[in-house]
């Protein structure tokens, strides 16, 4: 089928949008219409919060690594934490809802990781507030409040506690900790997930502006089993601004063996904090991370765009834990919190060229749950390990049986591997490879050496797999399979030599044997029966990127060709055209790269803030693995960088007619800084 070329129409709608300047780093939304919005995330890689366009409400609170088994298909599911941030506002006994808000503003700061609403209220206030996902403390979060009176004013605030739906045995705790220099009024709640596996649990408190001792009162109200609240009033003379703020934690059983009194502990390490503390350990914590940075001139859209997608994987995953991002981040529900090869194919290599010490989190995911990809492919009658295609607490597969793809979609075994290899090149850490690295690259070269049909010479196939392109299902012999099952044992040997063990001497000639089909033309076959149909996503074109098993320019330019115009034109997700990109970049035709770079995201956006879906039109955000694979297109195509054994290193490759430099600092353990012009 002929694609559709969008490039004319986004290219005026750019330069219409170039009259007036665009700020890098924020991104503003003048209009709210609640029927058409689509939330933003503020996130620390461990709690995510989601915009809402109600006056004090946020939409989810979504914690990392909490899942239970309830909902859709029989398997894991992300759980929704108690809304640690919803709240109400009273002025002059009435309360502020969303047909009160005038002039309602929102803009997310992508720099320090902020999320502002402002609205008036009639003639009496201007009201905003702010809401951090603390990057100094994972678990912990902080609303600021500011309440600038237009005239004599009486306010009441209130912290409203409420559980999810799915929770159940709620119980609903209020405490006072009265010290000579402080009061702290805790409001928590404690609840079980849904098969009673988890103990979730939440607490906040007020930060109040005044000096001990005038502090106003805190009235704790119990409402019912499932909320509660804690508020406070207090006069305002017209002409003055007043600011509080609540700051909050939520931890689970799966995070702490104690999460109650966690919970409670930290909000107290909060509160005794303090708001400026808070916000300044939390500003020099993005400081740090945005030493990291991709700078484009020439093009200010596509420089917050990409400011952006860094922000929001920046958002999605920390250093210092072992959890690994779902193609929807901590944005929602979305996949049930799943981790796919969304993780490392798409993910992760942006981490591993920008920060590998969050990267590094992202491969001992895997390596922790090894022994369960064992036993997977034990019960599959194969050797080695043989990761689940879906993957949550455990590492079991966590597919719901109707879908094929988990007892088919093979390739993300490979994927593991290719991650565990290249986190050894960028780093050449020899001690890593020898004690995590080899036995994922070993076990996982296992599993194919045992997952071939050996049928002769060059015939070893890899027979009834769901291909990455997953309109393919039980077919025999795909692309990407192949090849990336051929890319792990070539890098099981390269690490066995490095570390001066012995290979498996089956490898090789496994790795020799496995085929790689192709058209009478010379085009990559997708696979076995591929007669040139429409393709969901990606697959042959990526045995150029990110394998190096179709290097020849003329042979990559022809299966472009082929591949780029067999992609509908809806319904497919973003990272195709990001591999269209980085190809097209390297081959030197940034004009065509540019367009594959716009089709990539720009139809997938939704209001009022940019956020994007996973497909065009579509409305699931925010597509994490989407916008992991256009950041590779700017990493790796148009900035031509490569990972290899010997580390990260640039080739050659072209940029967008328009843009006049592009310029990526920190990159590696090394932090280099690559220029192009």
């Amino acid at each position: 089928m002929k694609k559709t070329l969008l490039l004319p129409i986004l290219f005026v709608i750019l330069q219409a949008k170039a009259q007036t300047k665009i700020d890098s780093w924020k991104i503003s939304a003048n209009k709210i219409d609640p029927s058409n919005y689509y939330g933003i995330t503020v996130a620390n890689g461990m709690i995510g919060i989601v915009s809402s366009p109600e006056p004090f409400k946020v939409k989810d609170v979504v914690l990392a690594g909490a899942y239970d088994q309830y909902g859709r298909g029989r398997v894991s599911n992300f759980l929704r934490s108690f809304n640690l941030l919803n709240m109400q506002l009273d002025i002059d006994g009435k309360r502020l809802g969303a047909s009160d808000a005038t002039n309602m503003q929102q803009e997310l700061d992508m720099y320090h990781a902020s999320f502002t609403t402002s609205l008036s209220y009639s003639d009496k206030a201007n009201i905003s507030y702010t809401y951090y996902s603390l990057r100094q403390l994972p678990f912990t979060v902080l609303m600021d409040i500011t309440i600038t009176a237009k005239k004599d004013i009486s306010i009441g605030g209130a912290s409203v506690m409420e559980a999810p739906d799915a929770l159940k045995d709620v119980q609903n705790y209020y405490n006072e900790i009265d010290r000579p220099h402080v009061v702290i009024s805790l409001l928590t709640s404690s609840a079980k997930s849904p098969t009673g596996k988890l103990l979730m649990c939440a607490s906040n408190t007020f930060l109040f502006s005044e000096p001990h001792g005038q502090e106003p009162r805190v009235i704790h109200e119990m409402w019912d089993n499932n909320m509660h609240l804690m508020k406070f009033g207090r006069k305002i003379k017209a002409g003055e601004t007043y600011r509080f703020s609540i700051a909050g934690s939520s931890i689970t059983s799966a995070h702490h063996d104690d999460p109650l009194n966690e919970a409670e502990r930290m909000t107290i390490f909060a509160k005794l904090e303090g708001r400026e503390r808070l916000i300044n350990f939390h500003n020099k914590a993005w400081d740090e991370l945005w030493k990291s940075d991709i700078a484009i001139e020439g093009d200010d859209q596509s420089q917050q765009d990409i400011h952006s997608m860094l922000y929001h994987l920046y958002s999605f995953v920390r250093e210092g834990n072992a959890m690994s991002p779902s193609p929807m981040g901590l944005s929602g529900l979305g996949y049930n919190g799943h981790v796919f090869w969304d993780s490392e194919l798409w993910m992760y290599p942006s981490f591993l060229v920008l920060h590998p010490e969050m990267a590094k989190g992202m491969v001992e995911y895997r390596f922790q749950r090894l022994d369960a990809a064992r036993k997977n492919a034990f019960n599959h009658g194969y050797k080695g390990a043989m990761f689940p295609w879906e993957s949550a607490a455990t590492g079991v597969e966590e597919t719901p049986v109707w879908a094929l793809s988990g007892p088919f979609e093979h390739h993300i075994t490979a994927c593991v591997g290719l991650a565990a290899w290249n986190y050894y090149c960028v780093t050449q850490d020899k001690d890593w490879l020898k004690e995590k690295g080899w036995p994922l690259l070993k076990e996982t070269a296992d599993f194919w050496a045992s997952r071939v049909e050996r049928n002769g010479k060059g015939q070893y196939d890899i027979k009834n797999v769901v291909a990455a392109d997953e309109w393919a299902e039980n077919v025999d012999n795909n692309a990407w399979t192949n090849a990336a099952a051929k890319n792990t044992l070539q890098n099981a040997i390269a690490a066995a030599k490095i570390l001066g063990l012995k290979a498996d001497p089956d490898w090789e000639n496994v790795a020799l044997n496995i085929p790689i089909l192709k058209f009478p033309d010379g085009v990559t076959k997708e696979h076995a029966t591929y007669h040139g149909e429409g393709i969901k996503q990606a697959d042959a074109n990526l045995l150029s990127y990110p394998l190096k098993e179709v290097t020849d320019p003329a042979a990559i330019k022809k299966d472009l060709e082929f591949y780029s115009t067999r992609v509908p034109n809806e319904g497919t997700p973003a990272m195709t055209q990001a591999i269209f990109t980085l190809l097209y970049a390297r081959l030197g035709d940034g004009a065509k790269a540019f367009h594959f770079f716009q089709d990539a995201y720009i139809p997938n956006l939704n209001p009022p803030l940019r956020v994007i879906a996973e497909t065009k039109g579509g409305t699931n955000p925010y597509f994490a693995t989407g916008a992991g694979g256009i950041v590779q297109s700017v990493l790796m195509g148009f900035g031509g960088l490569e990972i290899t054994p010997q580390g990260i290193v640039q080739i050659k490759s072209a940029l967008p007619p328009h843009w006049k430099k592009l310029t990526i600092t920190g990159v590696g353990p090394e932090k280099k800084k690559f220029i192009v012009e």
